[in-house]
């Protein structure tokens, strides 16, 4: 593979990582943030995208934000854009308003594209 550059965590991976870090069982962890055992366990595989009021309990007990966990799993190829970017560093947002945001630049640069074509 040309590229050799290790690829960042996925968010549930990362969590995993913290979690290990601090030497927290799953159990503990998952009583700890008020979530049960297999709903982490869920979070930790990418089977289930946390709420945003779990991701900043998870944070809290990881003594870091939401924010700091977010900025370091990678951008997704289509998001990879300076706007989206710059949307996922602004930390007056809520997770919820940076994902609404981000879907809708997105859709209006699939309808820009989609009138280029048609024009």
């Amino acid at each position: 593979m040309a590229d050799d550059k290790k690829p960042s965590p996925t968010l549930g991976e990362l969590i995993r990582q913290q979690r290990e870090l601090a030497e927290l069982p799953m159990r503990q962890f998952a009583a700890m943030v008020g979530i049960s055992n297999p709903y982490l366990s869920q979070i930790e595989r990418n089977l289930r995208e946390p709420s945003e009021r779990v991701l900043d309990a998870i944070a809290e007990h990881l003594q870091t934000s939401a924010d700091v966990l977010l900025g370091q799993v990678r951008t997704r190829p289509e998001e990879a854009s300076d706007v989206v970017r710059a949307i996922g560093q602004d930390g007056d947002l809520t997770n919820a308003q940076r994902k609404a945001l981000v879907e809708m630049y997105q859709t209006f640069r699939k309808v820009t594209r989609a009138e280029r074509k048609r024009g």
